[in-house]
């Protein structure tokens, strides 16, 4: 598996369990943090790291073309 596949994989996977916090975590209280807050966080790491999975993706096929 390449660089830019597992970024993007790893950046789906964070962003799926991110928005499971998110949606079923809303009655769940636990000092400190949120658990919601805590998926809004994760979803938004998830997508960056997909989308740097997706610009490693381009940057290679376009490589290869040179």
């Amino acid at each position: 598996m390449n660089r830019a596949a597992k970024n993007l994989a790893e950046g789906t996977a964070t962003f799926a369990v991110g928005l499971g916090l998110k949606l079923f975590t809303g009655g769940v209280e636990i000092p400190v943090v949120t658990l919601t807050k805590v998926g809004v966080v994760l979803m938004g790491m998830g997508a960056a790291l997909a989308l740097i999975g997706l610009a490693q993706a381009v940057r290679a096929t376009t490589a290869g073309r040179r």
